[in-house]
Formats: structure tokens, C-alpha cells, sequence
């Protein structure tokens, strides 16, 4: 899963947070901003993903509405 792919429609779409491939070959991450901006970016991941990234299943957790972004931009974990 190349997430230069993920960083950039993430700036496209105006939300925060941080995207990490897991060892076990998932990735994981957390999307904050306008809600109707982090559900683009959650279909954008269930559905296409990086060119070669081939997506089995999403599953999207802890969803809660915040006061203030915890995060200034996008950026991988490693």
C-alpha cells in the first residue's frame, strides 16, 4: 500500500491525520476534519486505495465528533 497516494488525497480533500502499514499487511490510521470531508476520504479508502493496493475490507472505529483537530497535516508512520 504506497502511502504517497494516500498523503495526497488527503490534502486534496482537506483532512488531517496519519496513515501506517501494519507487519501484518493492513494499514492503519486516523482521519480528522469536516465530517463530510473525512466520509470522502473513508470511501475514497473502502474503494480505491493506491494503484496497487488491492482492499479486502475497511473497518472504521472510534468515530467521534471533536472540538479541535489534534493535527496540523497528513503525514506516513513508520
Amino acid at each position: 500500500f504506497s502511502n504517497q497516494y494516500t498523503e495526497e488525497e488527503a490534502r486534496k480533500l482537506g483532512v488531517v491525520g496519519w496513515v501506517k502499514n501494519t507487519s501484518k499487511g493492513t494499514v492503519t490510521g486516523q482521519v480528522q476534519g469536516p465530517e463530510d470531508k473525512v466520509n470522502a476520504m473513508k470511501s475514497w479508502l473502502s474503494k480505491v486505495g493506491s494503484p496497487s493496493s488491492r482492499i479486502d475490507r475497511t473497518n472504521f472505529s472510534n468515530e467521534k465528533e471533536i472540538s479541535k483537530l489534534d493535527f496540523s497535516g497528513f503525514n506516513t508512520r513508520y
